[in-house]
């Protein structure tokens, strides 16, 4: 083998455990999470780690055992065809603009409500604030805050706020003198990627029940009793630390030695990461 050759393997290797590093030791667990391949991401409840601080993707409204809320906080700026609506202030009707390139009606909205007093307010429904700006030079217009487990649409992936997190521009923050953390998640009649502050971000990911997780959950129930046990294909795929973007980097590696690891996660936060050092320079 060529020295050349050689340095690829190496470069390549060094890339996937710094990954991995970040992520926790799951390589041991690779037999059992081959079988993941398989399954559509809606499926898979693939655990997630950032930071040394656990919680679980696709939980999508549960709370607990299951992970935080997924969802967007009080004040949050959603584009709409007659422009910029607070999140609070829409309504079951009310029509959203997606990213597809179409408006779409709202079928409901669910909310979260953790009070800085009470056993709920935990490290896990702590929001993680996205920096006016720290991801290009247009988004978001002003500091986004959303929970860790809400998705962003970032070259085509859907990424959570929680595997962005930087310590600079990215980090978990509650706004000044609140008391109150109040989440709240739109659902529409599949799941989308809408702009919130002007970042494309996930709707709500329905599946078997977990609406049971907000608040207001008997409003849903009630108002889609034949929806309980539905679920939603998810608009793109996830991508996530710790479980099948990391199966298959290892899988990549062993097969194609020669062909360094790629991302799409570390690619996302290396230029985030990159537009940082732009903000602070």
């Amino acid at each position: 083998m060529t020295s050349g050759g050689r340095g690829q393997i190496d470069q390549a290797r060094r890339h996937f455990l710094g990954l991995t590093a970040a992520a926790g030791a799951r390589i041991a667990a690779i037999s059992a999470l081959a079988a993941t391949i398989l399954l559509p991401s809606s499926m898979a409840e693939a655990a997630w780690w950032k930071e040394g601080h656990p919680g679980q993707g696709n939980g999508n409204g549960r709370d607990g055992s299951r992970g935080g809320p997924m969802c967007l906080l009080r004040g949050t700026s959603i584009t709409t065809p007659m422009g910029e609506v607070r999140i609070e202030d829409l309504r079951i009707g009310d029509l959203v603009q997606t990213v597809r390139g179409k408006a779409m009606p709202v079928k409901w909205i669910g909310r979260h409500i953790y009070r800085r007093s009470g056993p709920t307010w935990t490290e896990r429904v702590m929001p993680i604030r996205i920096a006016r700006f720290a991801l290009n030079q247009h988004t978001p217009s002003k500091d986004l805050y959303l929970s860790a487990g809400h998705a962003l649409l970032i070259d085509g992936m859907l990424i959570r706020a929680a595997d962005l997190v930087n310590a600079t521009s990215i980090s978990p923050a509650v706004p000044a003198d609140r008391d109150i953390i109040e989440y709240f998640q739109i659902v529409l009649h599949t799941h989308e990627v809408v702009l919130a502050e002007g970042v494309p971000v996930e709707t709500f990911l329905l599946g078997d029940h977990n609406y049971e997780g907000f608040t207001n959950f008997a409003e849903f129930a009630r108002l889609y009793p034949a929806d309980q046990h539905a679920t939603m294909t998810p608009f793109a795929p996830f991508a996530c630390y710790g479980g099948r973007e990391h199966l298959k980097g290892l899988l990549r590696l062993g097969a194609a030695r020669l062909i360094p690891v790629h991302s799409p996660l570390q690619d996302a936060c290396d230029r985030i990461a990159a537009r940082s050092r732009e903000l602070i320079g």
